[in-house]
């Protein structure tokens, strides 16, 4: 299992279509909006750091809306 963060900057004018569509995925386990220089942080689970990388290129950053992305892969203390 690799859990991630993944940063996300809104387009102005289109943050509620975005919304909808991040939300049906489901390996987002946790959505937080925030303030600052990203909007939403997503808290994501998949199986490998390939699943995790493909989700994110394929599927959440063509959602209309999706300025921009970071990933941060998290990791045991």
């Amino acid at each position: 299992m690799v859990t991630g963060l993944v940063l996300v900057k809104l387009t102005s004018g289109k943050e509620k279509q975005a919304l909808t569509k991040l939300k049906a995925l489901k390996s987002v386990v946790h959505m937080s909006a925030v303030f600052g220089r990203w909007d939403l942080v997503l808290d994501m689970e998949t199986d490998d750091l390939p699943k995790l990388s493909n989700l994110i290129v394929q599927e959440i950053r063509p959602i209309p809306g999706v300025l921009s992305t970071e990933t941060l892969v998290t990791t045991s203390i």
